[in-house]
C-alpha cells in the first residue's frame, strides 16, 4: 500500500512544481507612489527637540541650584571651622597655667610653702602646717629686661638762628645779604 501512495505522488510532484513555477514568475509591476504623511513626523521631531531642550534647561537649573547650595554650605563650613579654631585658642588661653596663677594671685591666693598632709588611715598630720601670707607670694611674670645703653643714645640739640630781618634788607641790597647769612652759618659751625 505504501507503493501505491508513492506512485501517485511522483506523478503529482512535477505538476505541482510546474504550477508553482508559473505562479512564481516575476513580472514588472508599476511602482505605487505613496507619500507618508509629513505632519506626524515633523510633529514627532519637534516634540523630541522641545522635550530635549526643556530637559536640558531643567537639568542645568537644578545643577546651578545645587552649586549655589554647595557653595553656601562650604562658606558656612569655613566660617564654623574658623569659629572652632578661635574657640580652641580662647580655651587654650584660659587653660594656660600662667593665666590661672595670675587670676589666683588677683583673688588673693598665695602658694603654700610648707604644706601638711593628712593620713586618712589613722587621722594623723604629716608635716608642719604654716599659714601662707602675701609676703610668701611668688613673682609670676619675670621683670622686663633692661634696655642696653647702646639703644639709648645721647640727645643732641642743635640751635639754628634765622635772621628774619635779612629778608627785608634783601630787597634793598640782594648781594650783601647772601654774604651775611653764609658768614653767620660758618661762625656757628666753628663754635661747635
Amino acid at each position: 500500500m505504501s507503493n501505491q501512495v508513492a506512485v501517485p505522488l511522483r506523478r503529482r510532484v512535477p505538476s505541482i512544481a510546474g504550477r508553482a513555477v508559473t505562479r512564481a514568475r516575476l513580472s514588472v509591476v508599476p511602482r505605487r507612489r505613496t507619500q507618508a504623511p509629513r505632519v506626524p513626523f515633523v510633529t514627532l521631531v519637534t516634540l523630541v527637540l522641545v522635550a530635549g531642550v526643556v530637559g536640558l534647561l531643567l537639568f542645568n537649573t537644578s545643577m546651578q541650584q545645587a552649586s549655589f547650595a554647595a557653595s553656601t554650605l562650604e562658606e558656612q563650613a569655613r566660617t564654623l571651622t574658623a569659629r572652632e579654631q578661635t574657640l580652641r585658642m580662647e580655651l587654650d588661653d584660659l587653660r594656660d597655667p600662667q593665666r590661672v596663677a595670675e587670676s589666683a594671685q588677683q583673688m588673693g591666693m598665695v602658694p603654700a610653702l610648707s604644706p601638711a598632709f593628712l593620713n586618712l588611715a589613722d587621722g594623723s598630720v604629716v608635716g608642719e602646717p604654716t599659714a601662707a601670707t602675701r609676703a610668701d607670694g611668688v613673682r609670676i611674670r619675670p621683670r622686663p629686661p633692661r634696655k642696653p645703653a647702646v639703644l639709648t643714645p645721647e640727645t643732641i640739640i642743635r640751635e639754628e638762628v634765622v635772621d628774619r630781618g635779612a629778608g627785608r634788607r634783601g630787597l634793598d641790597a640782594p648781594g650783601r645779604n647772601d654774604g651775611q647769612k653764609k658768614s653767620k652759618s660758618r661762625d656757628r659751625a666753628t663754635r661747635r
